[in-house]
């Protein structure tokens, strides 16, 4: 493990010192030194026929009510003195611009609980949570990561605490510090763990309370519960500089077609949301591959369409957006990547593993480039995937592009000039960025509501705020139960599904029904054709677009908690009408309606079977 981590540092440059001064914004219910807690009703999982599944596997977890946190009334009792607590924080997923004020907001909150409490922050990731490796959060310590990128206060390490043995080191690691809570930091991966973990220390009476932070720089930890996930604003504003200095490169040379892949893992919201910000003139989804269920080669010639279509009005240059795990939504793909894993999980040699393929699985690796069969055999990511970051699918595209090129400028069909590429992958120049404003608040938020939850006893939460696209004074603060969020992965779609698996939270994808997606079908033809390219630039920390925020999430009305808010409105409103000695009309109108209700929303509970439009380039 890394000796500096946690060291005092000094900040050279003189963006970093004046990063550090800034202070976030925290909501009203944040900024006086208590908050009261409002519990709701008992809560049931997004998918209603993985319910029991979810509520076998989380007997003393599952159903919890959802909780939030406004400030106390103006007529409170005094608080009475609080005993100190003890928490310990680890980063469990991969670097992410704000983490670190995640554990800046929550030592903040604690102090302000009682200043004798204690935060410990686990050297290593999960590795030094196992070894009991610790290091005091102070204000010491803290004062050179204050809104800065990166996890080197903490590191990290591999993201699970899954296995039998990992769960209990770090069980026993809790007790030996007699902690009251964890704060474990993450995307899906870290935050199914965090669940996983609550109910097994509620199994063994361990007084430790759970408690998981949305932090991933993917952006696809999103639920009826979480908006976005702290990090994603800073990454997608970077690359969005990127891919948008890309594109005028590419107009000003008039000669090359760029393919950028960006990260993301197996959603493509860091794709989607640069392709809003900068304008490329192509953005393949893989929502839109799976969907459609499109091939390998359909997928080249749609590119080579768009390639000939530009020629047509002398253009020769041309930016294309893809998501790095735009390979595992290509139906053939997919379906050798899975066969490779069995390999690898059988201990198959990687020398050995072309040969026990079957043979249509044979026939496709042989077909595709080297380059590409060496990169498939690379051993899988700690969650048993593949290693989406290393295997260049926009090289795969590229040189697939050109050989379809050549073939049609021999048949005769394109008569432009030879087509050239360049290719990029944007995968790591983001994650150790200064965070965004947006990122610096929102983080900071999550550090205090994860104070709170645990304060009052919650475990087997997460910590969200809601409202985001608004300013912070209108953000709303709760805890909304991991098990909430969990569903069980299904083989087959349409109400007949049957749930497979372990239920857990999955990485959500793109809405192709959303106000988002339906804006980038809009400018799909401009974005193609017309070279209508956006420079955001540089993120700004001060002046106009210093609180800009993620396209996606300010278009996409996503208020969950307010809607709740509403709907109990006027469930009040209907108890206040009908109550025993209202007319029998009033009566019987009120059974009518709640009769064709619960007809539609029976309906609806089952899982969709509709198919969605698939997005075009023309």
């Amino acid at each position: 493990m890394n000796a500096d981590f946690g060291a005092p540092k000094e900040l050279a440059g003189g963006l970093q010192q004046r990063r550090a001064l800034y202070q976030p914004r925290l909501p009203p219910c944040l900024q006086g030194p208590t908050v009261r807690a409002e519990y709701g009703d008992a809560t049931t999982t997004i998918d209603p026929t993985c319910a029991q599944a979810v509520a076998q596997a989380f007997a003393h977890t599952f159903g919890q009510p959802l909780v939030s946190f406004v400030a106390p009334a103006a007529d409170a009792a005094a608080v009475e003195e609080r005993h100190p607590i003890r928490v310990g924080v680890v980063f469990s997923g991969r670097q992410s611009p704000g983490g670190h004020n995640v554990v800046w907001g929550l030592h903040d909150a604690l102090k302000a609980y009682n200043p004798q409490s204690v935060l410990y922050g686990f050297v290593g990731g999960t590795e030094g949570l196992f070894a009991n490796k610790t290091l005091e959060i102070t204000d010491d310590v803290l004062a050179s990561y204050k809104n800065q990128g990166g996890f080197d206060l903490l590191g990290r390490s591999i993201d699970q605490i899954r296995t039998t043995k990992q769960v209990n080191a770090a069980m026993t690691t809790c007790r030996s510090l007699n902690l009251d809570g964890l704060v474990i930091i993450g995307g899906v991966t870290s935050n199914s763990d965090a669940a996983q973990l609550a109910e097994t220390l509620i199994q063994n009476n361990c007084k430790t309370k759970v408690v998981g932070v949305p932090v991933s720089l993917n952006g696809d930890l999103k639920n009826q519960f979480v908006e976005t996930t702290v990090g994603f604003d800073t990454v997608c504003k970077v690359n969005s500089q990127l891919v948008s200095n890309v594109c005028l490169d590419a107009i000003s040379a008039g000669k090359y077609y760029y393919f950028v892949r960006l990260m993301g893992r197996k959603a493509s919201h860091v794709a989607f949301e640069c392709a809003l910000q900068s304008h490329p003139n192509m953005l393949i989804l893989g929502e839109e591959v799976a969907l459609s269920k499109l091939t390998l080669m359909e997928i080249i010639n749609k590119i080579c369409d768009g390639v000939q279509a530009r020629a047509e009005l002398g253009k020769y240059h041309g930016v294309l957006v893809i998501p790095e795990g735009l390979i595992e939504s290509i139906p053939e793909m997919y379906a050798l990547i899975q066969e490779i894993n069995i390999l690898h999980n059988n201990n198959v040699p990687v020398a050995e593993m072309s040969s026990q393929l079957s043979p249509w699985a044979a026939a496709l690796f042989q077909f595709l480039p080297p380059f590409i069969r060496r990169e498939l055999l690379l051993h899988q990511e700690s969650d048993n995937s593949a290693q989406l970051s290393q295997i260049d699918t926009e090289q795969l595209l590229a040189h697939l592009v050109e050989t379809e090129m050549i073939k049609r400028t021999k048949e005769g069909r394109y008569k432009g000039r030879k087509f050239s590429s360049v290719c990029h992958f944007f995968g790591y120049q983001a994650r150790g960025s200064i965070p965004s404003n947006f990122d610096c608040d929102y983080a900071y938020a999550l550090g205090h509501i994860s104070l709170h939850m645990i304060a009052s006893g919650l475990t087997g939460y997460m910590a969200t705020v809601a409202n985001l696209k608004d300013p912070v004074d209108k953000w709303r603060c709760a805890a909304a139960p991991l098990t909430a969020m969990m569903s069980v992965k299904r083989h087959l779609r349409g109400p007949g599904a049957i749930p497979i698996g372990r239920p857990s939270i999955h990485p959500s994808p793109i809405d192709l029904k959303g106000k988002a997606y339906e804006l980038l079908r809009e400018k799909a033809s401009s974005f193609l054709l017309d070279d209508f390219y956006r420079t955001p630039g540089g993120i700004q920390f001060e002046g106009p677009g210093s609180d800009a925020k993620p396209i996606t999430l300010t278009i996409e009305n996503q208020d969950y908690m307010g809607d709740i808010e509403i709907l109990k409105e006027y469930l009040g409103k209907v108890r206040t009408m009908v109550k025993p000695g209202c007319s029998r009309e009033i009566l019987k109108a009120a059974i009518s309606s709640m009769v064709s209700v619960t007809d539609v929303l029976t309906v609806m509970s089952h899982p969709l079977n509709a198919e969605l439009p698939l997005y075009h380039f023309k």
